[in-house]
């Protein structure tokens, strides 16, 4: 069995979408077991979306300069002042701190950060991991910023007034492979990219009768999904504060031999043997899954 976690994005999670998506997941032979809601105030007090991204997020909202692990040679290269020297000088921030400093919103350090990476002020140090010199914005200092571009996307989530709707799925592996649940029922990221018959492609097409107020798009493309089961299991963590023993997944994994520390480790998506985890196990079906993660899992 394969076992999921599906949400409406806040742009589009009004009444008529969601009866939409729970209609369609179920006329493909996907059982919904639990949906509910989950309002920006307890996404943002609980830090729900910096954990979910937590790759972007750890550098953008969650860590401090200090406790990243920057590549001092290539901060050196690209910016022509030592890593360490930088951190003497306090000119390295966070994003989240960042809009402070610079008193600006999220929405301007996202343009802050298209200035800079137009200008090729900006450095990339691994998936998800950046840094860019925000040195446009009228009367501030400049200063180096980390993922500068998540504060506008974890706005969305966390404004008040907004929600997601989630809800906890599964279904058969044998009638439907994981990578097809994403590629035909989802549909791509791109929801220009999508089927039309699919999830992503039909709230594109039909945005108006949904009553959406804007053309999806890449970023706001309507719903998530999870990538493989294990980070359905990650999100359920996450999102829902499921027990990792009390999840049925989560219990296979243990079943298998693979300890409860590594899971929890892996539940943020580090590199593992030298490739992030998410990426490792990316389209696999359950039993796909739990085989690669006890190779991984092995010395």
């Amino acid at each position: 069995m394969n076992y999921a976690f599906v949400f409406i994005k806040p742009h589009a999670n009004n009444a008529a979408v969601q009866a939409f998506v729970k209609s369609d997941l179920e006329s493909r032979g996907i059982a919904i077991s639990a949906e509910g809601e989950l309002t920006g105030e307890q996404i943002d007090a609980g830090m729900l979306i910096d954990q979910h991204y937590y790759a972007i997020a750890s550098k953008a909202t969650i860590l401090k300069p200090a406790q990243i692990p920057v590549p001092a040679s290539l901060f050196l290269e690209k910016f022509g002042l030592d890593w360490e020297e930088a951190k003497a000088q306090g000119v390295v921030y966070n994003a989240l701190d960042a809009c402070k400093l610079l008193d600006i919103s999220s929405d301007a350090l996202d343009d802050a950060w298209a200035v800079c990476k137009k200008a090729n002020k900006l450095v990339k140090f691994g998936g998800g991991f950046y840094c860019g010199l925000i040195d446009s914005v009228p009367e501030k200092p400049p200063i180096y910023v980390f993922n500068g571009f998540f504060m506008s996307m974890r706005s969305k989530f966390v404004a008040p007034g907004t929600s997601i709707h989630y809800y906890v799925v599964q279904w058969s592996a044998e009638s439907l492979a994981w990578k097809d649940f994403r590629g035909v029922v989802l549909g791509p990221t791109d929801p220009n990219d999508a089927p039309a018959t699919s999830i992503r492609g039909q709230i594109l097409a039909r945005y108006q009768e949904f009553g959406l107020t804007s053309v999806p798009n890449t970023g706001d493309n309507g719903v998530h999904a999870s990538a493989s089961p294990f980070e359905g299991l990650a999100e359920r963590m996450n999102w829902l504060k499921t027990p990792l023993e009390k999840d049925p997944f989560g219990q296979e994994l243990l079943a298998a031999g693979i300890p409860a520390s590594t899971i929890m480790e892996w539940s943020v998506d580090p590199q593992v043997k030298g490739r992030s985890l998410f990426d490792s196990l990316e389209d696999t079906d359950s039993q796909t899954c739990i085989a690669k993660a006890v190779e991984l899992a092995k010395p």
